[in-house]
């Protein structure tokens, strides 16, 4: 009998050593969980702060822009004119797309084309004329 016992005590041993363990790695685990939220909740914050500062610096940078884009500061003036340049084609660029919207010469036939112009028309009458 003593064997009996000896391996039961021996068993209660190990199944007591194994749950410490459990609790002690469910308790750095929780930890770890823990501080990972939280370092995650950090770095959102940061990032949504940083996003802050830029989107404010664009507001600060247009607003100058708006007020001294014909007086800015020596130090600013050469990215202000840089703007202006920048306002200047793409306008220009805007317009030319007006006009080649507007035009009813398409070089060849999509689906887009067909709803917007009247190339297949131009084309049938062309054809019905020359027979």
């Amino acid at each position: 009998m003593a064997n009996y016992d000896d391996i039961r005590k021996r068993a209660k041993d190990a199944l007591d050593t194994i749950a410490d363990v459990s609790v002690e790695a469910y308790k750095l685990a929780e930890e770890k969980a823990r501080v990972f939220a939280k370092k995650a909740k950090l770095n959102a914050a940061i990032a949504n702060e940083r996003a802050l500062i830029r989107r404010l610096k664009v507001e600060i940078g247009g607003t100058y822009y708006n007020l001294h884009k014909d007086d800015a500061e020596e130090a600013l003036q050469q990215n202000c004119d840089g703007i202006t340049l920048s306002l200047d084609r793409i306008a220009a660029k805007l317009r030319e797309l007006e006009e080649l919207k507007n035009s009813n010469f398409c070089e060849e036939e999509t689906e887009e084309c067909a709803a917007d112009c009247e190339c297949k028309e131009e084309s049938a009458d062309t054809e019905h004329k020359e027979q």
